[in-house]
């Protein structure tokens, strides 16, 4: 349940203090941590006396002591030395390692029920029963982030962050798929959604910076109660889906931001093949030429305003309007109209929906 790396350092702190050499079995005998380099060489001794019924022994030189859950053996420890204060070492390690194993199980206990919590798998009586008991606190306002990395089981990333909010005691790192880290954040009264995005931004220079690792963050709207967590973890989630498709370029995206993004994302497929075989009679807009489609892009850019797109397209305003005539007579739309402007740019998020979602499906 404890990492080896908590217990090596656990016992390096102990021996640092008590000046004992230390180290942990698991409950077969094998070594787990030791302080001293044959260490290894007392695992037969361990495997002994873990099937004894004693729980505590003195054997060539050495204290062996049980380390319990409860009533149940899950380490061994080894204290070298037969004197009463290598016993009295023995006897504060323990206790210091049951403290971790209540730690460690609390904090598997939330991590679990967090999970199952954004995942919508409790009944509402069950998620107030369990916050009750786990010392959750069920009206406080909250929000869910996203952190999609570029690799998946990045431990690094996942770490990175639990280091960042590691005195926030009231915010929640978890994970619920491969690539996806999840955090819970529990806002101050004063907080505001400028805030979560400093965060967000703070979230992702570390994992740039320390863990190495390229990151999209995204989250959703604040909720007040602890049975809104998943309408805010699944709002983040399609937010980040929706930045895929239509906002590539950004690598933080608020749920609260997504525009028009957002409805598109919501519509049927066979209702997005309707709109574009009525508006371009079986043609689509990604089939124009690529001249073509950035003049149009940089036309939506600059608010429809031919002077100013043909000066930062470094070309004559006539020849601006002349590829603007060209895309009029091959989809019959004349972007210097609002209403026509507004159906092609529609359009034209409509054709990278239908694209990611045949993607995604195939």
């Amino acid at each position: 349940m404890i990492s080896n790396q908590i217990l090596q350092s656990t016992i390096d702190g102990i021996k640092n203090i008590a000046r004992v050499e230390l180290s942990v079995y698991d409950i077969d005998g094998k070594l787990l941590a030791g302080t001293f380099s044959d260490a290894v060489k007392y695992e037969r001794i361990a495997g002994a006396f873990s099937e004894s019924d004693a729980e505590n022994q003195e054997t060539k030189g050495c204290q062996m002591f049980k380390i319990k859950d409860e009533s149940r053996p899950e380490y061994l420890l080894l204290v070298r030395g037969n004197s009463d204060d290598a016993y009295m070492v023995g006897r504060m390690a323990v206790f210091q390692f049951q403290n971790l194993i209540v730690a460690y199980k609390e904090r598997f206990d939330k991590d679990n029920f967090i999970k199952n919590l954004l995942l919508d798998n409790l009944l509402l009586v069950d998620i107030y029963n369990r916050a009750k008991k786990l010392h959750i606190e069920i009206n406080a306002k909250r929000i869910v982030f996203i952190v999609e990395t570029k690799n998946e089981k990045d431990n690094g990333a996942l770490e990175t962050i639990r280091s960042l909010f590691v005195t926030k005691t009231r915010d929640f790192i978890t994970a619920v798929d491969e690539k996806n880290i999840i955090i819970v954040r529990e806002l101050a009264a004063n907080e505001t959604y400028e805030d979560m995005d400093k965060i967000a931004r703070t979230v992702l220079d570390m994992l740039n910076t320390e863990a190495m690792s390229s990151a999209k963050i995204s989250y959703g709207t604040v909720v007040n109660e602890i049975k809104e967590v998943s309408k805010s973890y699944k709002e983040a989630k399609m937010a980040l889906d929706v930045g895929k498709i239509f906002y590539s370029e950004k690598n933080i995206i608020p749920y609260n931001h997504l525009g028009i993004g957002r409805l598109i994302y919501q519509l049927p497929l066979p209702l997005c093949k309707m709109f574009i075989r009525e508006i371009f009679d079986g043609q689509t807009p990604d089939e124009l030429d690529d001249e073509l489609l950035t003049t149009i892009n940089k036309f939506f850019e600059y608010s429809l305003n031919v002077s100013e797109t043909s000066r930062q397209l470094y070309i004559h305003r006539n020849t601006l309007v002349y590829r603007l005539d060209k895309l009029e007579k091959t989809t019959g739309l004349d972007l210097r109209k609002f209403e026509d402007a507004i159906t092609f740019k529609i359009a034209l998020m409509v054709v990278k929906y239908m694209k990611y979602m045949e993607s995604i499906d195939y």
